[in-house]
């Protein structure tokens, strides 16, 4: 039997994560600064320019402190545009380029060269630019830089290796977006990286290492972590953090953070971030790093019943799962198999949102219009046992 009460206080986690990782209120934060303050008082224009998945957020802050300024914010398709001027909204193809993510690409660079050395631009960037700004440098045709990419993702390559290729390909990434004009820069990043490394969300297009440009890192994947520990706290649970990153393939670090778990006391919970990888090889189902990542703790656990959890992106959309996660408990395997589906099978064919949907344990939220990673949480209730050793608590 599912625990309800379990499935409420997990997805208060996550919710409390994404107000931690809100982008609207990080670009509030940052420009309320007398650094950033003091630039963009310099210009004799100020331009806004958002890419990302978390675009809409970060351009809204930007509108509400600076009022109505020449912009380009480029987004996903669907993903909504609330308070933002329809002649400013560029959309484009996530997670995959096309003809749209040029024509963003393009007009970008137009946008940019309208700028000369008297002007500030205020450059708000978060995951997903990477896709949505697709300008392949000479020689090189979409087609061919999209199968690049595609090919490496399969292989289970880090969203730090995926960007690196899509910079080596690209006419605007890697800071050559920011060099098509003469003004100043302040790139203000929302970031879902390793490191929290500037040059590497969105693969960098505005970070160009000149003198006299600001960049800054207003909120990141701890950012959430944060606020779901502040929550957990609130609800009188004990809070331990997972030190490392989450990465590597997701099958492998659902059953690490299981065993992490098993060893935690009764009223605990393990809070862990990062972005795992998933090897496709030949397999076609539908799925996400996130639901791998269940599944597998879910098949550790076995019938563990004092131990749930929820595995989920903070961009509210899990690979091709068109979901945001899942939960998983003790008792996933054995409602599965009782009901005539083969867990082990859905893990290895990477069909795991057929399963989770069929027992009822998806998460789904839609875009959530941010975009720092994904998080899992897992609770402990029960009797009392030993602190993991590779956590710390706070």
């Amino acid at each position: 039997m599912k625990d309800i009460g379990a499935r409420r206080l997990l997805e208060a986690l996550y919710r409390a994560a994404l107000s931690g990782a809100d982008p609207e209120a990080a670009v509030e934060h940052a420009l309320a600064s007398s650094t950033v303050r003091r630039v963009l008082a310099s210009g004799r224009r100020v331009g806004v320019f958002a890419a990302g998945k978390a675009a809409a957020g970060m351009a809204r802050a930007a509108f509400a402190a600076l009022g109505p300024r020449p912009a380009l914010v480029v987004l996903p398709r669907g993903h909504a545009a609330n308070g933002i001027p329809r002649t400013a909204i560029v959309r484009a193809a996530h997670p995959e380029p096309d003809a749209s993510s040029l024509r963003a690409a393009l007009r970008a660079l137009r946008f940019f060269h309208g700028f000369g050395r008297e002007d500030v631009l205020l450059c708000l960037i978060s995951g997903g630019a990477s896709s949505l700004l697709a300008a392949p440098r000479p020689g090189i045709t979409l087609a061919q830089k999209r199968r690049a990419v595609r090919e490496l993702a399969r292989s289970g390559a880090s969203i730090a290796e995926l960007n690196r290729l899509r910079t080596k390909l690209s006419a605007v990434k890697g800071g050559r977006l920011g060099r098509a004009s003469a003004a100043r820069l302040v790139t203000l990043v929302l970031s879902d990286v390793p490191g929290d490394r500037a040059a590497l969300v969105g693969s960098g297009p505005t970070v160009r290492g000149r003198r006299g440009d600001v960049v800054r890192i207003v909120g990141s994947n701890g950012s959430g972590l944060d606020a779901a520990a502040r929550e957990a706290r609130r609800r009188g649970l004990r809070v331990f953090r997972e030190k490392a990153r989450l990465e590597g393939e997701a099958s492998l670090a659902g059953r690490r953070l299981a065993r992490r778990a098993a060893t935690m006391a009764g009223g605990s919970v393990l809070l862990a971030g990062g972005e795992t990888t998933v090897t496709l090889g030949e397999a076609r189902g539908r799925g996400g790093r996130s639901l791998e990542l269940a599944l597998s703790a879910a098949m550790e656990l076995g019938h563990d019943g004092p131990i749930a959890l929820l595995a989920a992106g903070s961009d509210g959309l899990d690979g091709s799962s068109g979901a945001a996660g899942a939960f998983a408990d003790g008792t996933t395997v054995s409602r599965a198999l009782a009901r005539g589906r083969d867990p082990a099978r859905a893990l290895a064919t990477h069909d795991t949102r057929r399963l989770f949907s069929f027992l009822g344990d998806l998460l789904v939220t839609g875009p959530t219009g941010t975009n720092v990673g994904d998080w899992v949480f897992l609770i402990r209730r029960g009797r009392r046992g030993r602190a993991p050793q590779s956590v710390k608590p706070l």
